[in-house]
């Protein structure tokens, strides 16, 4: 009896796990093996055709990234919601050692066992979570009370400010970035909305004040790179040069002038992107970014299908931080926007920020596969 009973539960439990996995967008998951790859690859060109010291670590990096992403996304939602405060929590608690125990020249790194974590990219999950979480027990009442939203700017603001004062100044408006957008997701009054701008409008002159001085040489050296083309200016002015060489169909794979003398710095993180632009050129450049607009498109689409606010602001919120760092990081590496610390995902070589992006989709995997199994 006990054998037949055993045996009905390893069938149960397997045809499930076997549902789940069938329901998976697999789009979305060859999307995200595509994109490491295309980051292994350049990796290897960005070391002079070298596994080390940065395509190995990616490409093991990724396996066990996507492997994790996948296990996230059989977990239902109810078992994040649950754990979304406890994980906020610990995230503000991260930042908060960081900025007296960190490691590294800015205090942004928490060195343990070998490995580094970087608080401010996995906060951003957590800061996600923690609204979808507020805003899935509110009515469509409350949220046209200003009240309704006064903790919910605490959250966004929070984390904002412990990263900014690291100091991470564009880490740290991402957040603030990232929390905005799922307010105006929900549906913020246009008066708060009218009124936060007066405030910060009003504040410029002293956040300018208190900014430190390489902070405000990177905005000035945005507005004019020739300024200091040999200090602030040379990342960015370099930048460009990679990018323009490459022409419309690119030097060649391995054969980018510009990173292989070393004119190019942080060629394998923040500007990879000017990388693949010197060797594959405008077109591939172009079909790089169609990749991540159809992966964030294909994101975005599961908000009209998830049926919980809390499914649907998870979805929007892994959506637009996707968005925001591919914007940021193509607009700053062309000169567009100012030079912050904004990495390709699942391009650019870096494991805190390689994973926070793996997991974000495992939790979208997971909002559209138990669909309705919230409550």
């Amino acid at each position: 009896m006990n054998y037949r009973k055993n045996k009905f539960l390893k069938e149960s439990f397997l045809n499930l796990f076997l549902s789940k996995l069938f329901r998976l967008n697999w789009v979305i998951v060859f999307c995200v093996f595509l994109l490491c790859l295309i980051g292994v690859a350049f990796l290897y060109s960005a070391a002079g055709g070298q596994w080390n010291p940065w395509a190995k670590s990616h490409l093991y990096r990724s396996i066990i990234g996507i492997g994790l992403m996948l296990l996230i996304a059989l977990l239902p939602p109810k078992f994040y919601s649950n754990f979304s405060i406890s994980c906020f929590i610990i995230g503000l608690l991260s930042l908060l050692f960081v900025k007296f125990f960190g490691q590294g020249s800015v205090q942004r790194w928490i060195s343990f066992g070998g490995f580094n974590l970087q608080p401010s990219e996995p906060i951003k999950l957590a800061l996600i979570l923690v609204l979808a979480k507020y805003f899935h027990n509110i009515s469509k009442v409350d949220l046209q009370k200003t009240s309704t939203f006064l903790l919910p700017i605490i959250f966004i603001l929070l984390p904002g400010i412990f990263v900014i004062t690291q100091p991470d100044l564009g880490t740290g408006l991402a957040i603030i970035l990232l929390g905005i957008a799922i307010l105006f997701y929900i549906g913020i009054p246009l008066k708060i909305v009218f009124l936060s701008f007066i405030v910060v409008i009003s504040c410029v002159p002293i956040i300018w004040s208190q900014l430190y001085e390489y902070q405000k040489n990177r905005i000035l050296v945005f507005l004019n790179p020739q300024s200091d083309s040999l200090g602030s200016g040379y990342q960015i002015i370099q930048s460009k040069i990679a990018i323009g060489s490459g022409g419309l169909f690119g030097k060649g794979y391995l054969l980018g002038s510009q990173s292989r003398l070393n004119y190019l710095p942080e060629k394998h993180t923040d500007f990879v992107f000017t990388l693949i632009s010197e060797e594959m050129g405008f077109l591939g450049s172009l079909i790089l970014i169609f990749i991540f607009c159809f992966l964030i498109t294909l994101i975005m689409r599961i908000c009209f299908i998830v049926d919980t606010v809390f499914a649907k602001i998870v979805v929007f919120g892994v959506g637009f931080l996707i968005f925001l760092y591919v914007a940021l990081n193509i607009g700053m590496v062309c000169g567009l926007l100012p030079v912050v610390g904004a990495p390709l995902p699942l391009i650019s070589h870096g494991g805190t920020s390689l994973f926070t992006v793996l997991i974000g989709i495992g939790l979208v995997l997971s909002m559209s596969v138990h669909n309705k199994e919230y409550d």
